[in-house]
This record gives C-alpha cells, sequence and structure tokens, in this order.
C-alpha cells in the first residue's frame, strides 16, 4: 500500500483550492422602479416582486 514519506503542509494543501474566482452576481432590472435587482427576488427599493407589491415600503407611499 502506497504510503507518503512525510507529511504535506498545509500550504501545499491549500494551493489546491487557491484558484477559485467567485462570480459576480447577475442582476436584472425591475420592471417597476427599473432598479437593478437579483433575478427571482423582490426588489429591495419598491418591495415589487411578479408584478404585485409583496413588501409594503415607506418610499412606495
Amino acid at each position: 500500500m502506497a504510503v507518503p514519506k512525510s507529511k504535506q503542509s498545509k500550504q501545499r494543501t491549500n494551493t489546491r483550492y487557491a484558484n477559485f474566482k467567485a462570480a459576480a452576481p447577475a442582476l436584472v432590472e425591475c420592471p417597476h422602479c427599473h432598479e437593478l435587482k437579483q433575478p427571482h427576488k423582490v426588489c429591495a427599493k419598491c418591495g415589487y416582486y411578479d408584478g404585485r407589491e409583496v413588501v409594503s415600503t415607506e418610499e412606495s407611499k
């Protein structure tokens, strides 16, 4: 059975996972207030989702 001759350092082990790059979140325009928002989420500015108000905000009143 193959056995390592010596322990691998933490730095050498962690370099295998160091090449990950996080992607920027996708943004779409809100059809109600035309602000940028994440798709399939309630708009933080106006509180609308799928053409109807889901969360009441003070700005919309």
